[in-house]
């Protein structure tokens, strides 16, 4: 089957004076002509000239794509896969600016209607944002902030006193603000270390992506200081791994317990009496439910507590009472096995 040059046209959207052209410069001349001199276009010239379209949209110059026709004999599949990893990565472009826009606009509507002074600097600190994280970690970045905004202006101040009082960053005093810090950013991030270490990068890196409440560069240097010991003592003994696996500390049910605790030691109550078991059982329902209920990742923790003092200086309770604890929770019974099958 031959088509003439204006069939031609018709079928693939061209213009006559297009296909003349490619003929008039030797990117696509016809295979054969009419008796009466017109251009015919055979099977062979309509893949070649979809190669040239398919090039064309790559954004090749025509000059160029005559050579990789003749370098490629014609070859469609490399062409066509070019093509489709083009498109790919038009809509991934095109998919992460429509979430980046979307974000956008969520975080200006948070606010009142913002000035263009506002909206520049909001635009510029997404900006900055995507150059960490993608669309969807800022967004769950933007959710999960509303749950612990209103507990970051008091541990911020809190890390502040003890900066402004001299205290060094490697003193044990410090680790109770490092651990609360630490808990935190992980209650923020998921528990997510990748995030929180990019994150750390970003804020000292990027001024523009500090908030205006947030805390000054040099407290995030004194705090990361006294994080960095924290988690060295803690990767002693325990892996990456085994921390993302931790789950929130329920730091306020174990200073109830922790002060009950403390006023039964305070009144004699021995160790194995029942209303200390009972306060040791819930501590470790407690402690088994923070470590993932894993018996052994609950060992390497309780290990690492007993043996590193920057972990203990941070612990709810303090030496006497965790010794008390841990006399209570050895006196417990032994739990019963699991029921097994019945004898036949």
């Amino acid at each position: 089957m031959l088509l003439k040059v204006g069939e031609l046209a018709k079928h693939t959207g061209l213009t006559v004076r297009t296909l003349h052209h490619y003929d008039a410069i030797g990117l696509l001349a016809p295979s054969a002509r009419s008796d009466a001199g017109y251009r015919l276009y055979n099977a062979a010239d309509i893949g070649r000239l979809h190669a040239i379209q398919a090039l064309r949209l790559l954004g090749l110059p025509l000059a160029e794509i005559g050579g990789l026709l003749g370098a490629e004999s014609g070859a469609l599949p490399p062409i066509i896969q070019r093509q489709i990893a083009s498109l790919d990565q038009q809509i991934a472009q095109a998919t992460a600016l429509r979430e980046r826009l979307g974000l956008l606009a969520q975080r200006l509507a948070e606010g009142a209607q913002p000035d263009m002074k506002d909206w520049l600097v909001t635009l510029e600190q997404m900006t900055t944002y995507g150059r960490y994280f993608s669309p969807a970690e800022i967004q769950s970045l933007m959710a999960n902030w509303r749950a612990v905004a209103g507990q970051w202006p008091p541990l911020i101040a809190d890390a502040a006193a003890l900066m402004t009082r001299g205290v060094p960053a490697d003193a044990l005093e410090v680790q109770p603000i490092a651990a609360r810090w630490m808990t935190l950013m992980g209650q923020w991030m998921d528990g997510n270390y990748d995030l929180i270490t990019r994150w750390g990068e970003m804020y000292r890196r990027e001024p523009v992506a500090r908030r205006d409440d947030g805390p000054p560069a040099e407290l995030i240097d004194y705090i990361g200081e006294a994080i960095g010991l924290r988690m060295a003592a803690l990767l002693r003994h325990l892996d990456t791994e085994d921390l993302a696996r931790l789950g929130r500390p329920p730091e306020d049910e174990w200073h109830r317990l922790g002060a009950e605790l403390a006023a039964l030691q305070a009144g004699g109550v021995r160790p194995d009496d029942p209303a200390a078991q009972a306060i040791a059982q819930s501590w470790l329902q407690l402690f088994e439910a923070f470590t993932d209920h894993d018996p052994a990742l609950a060992a390497r923790l309780s290990a690492a507590i007993a043996a590193e003092p920057v972990l203990q200086a941070a612990a709810v309770v303090g030496p006497a009472v965790r010794g008390y604890l841990l006399q209570a929770i050895a006196a417990l019974p032994p739990k019963s096995p699991a029921p097994g099958p019945k004898p036949p």
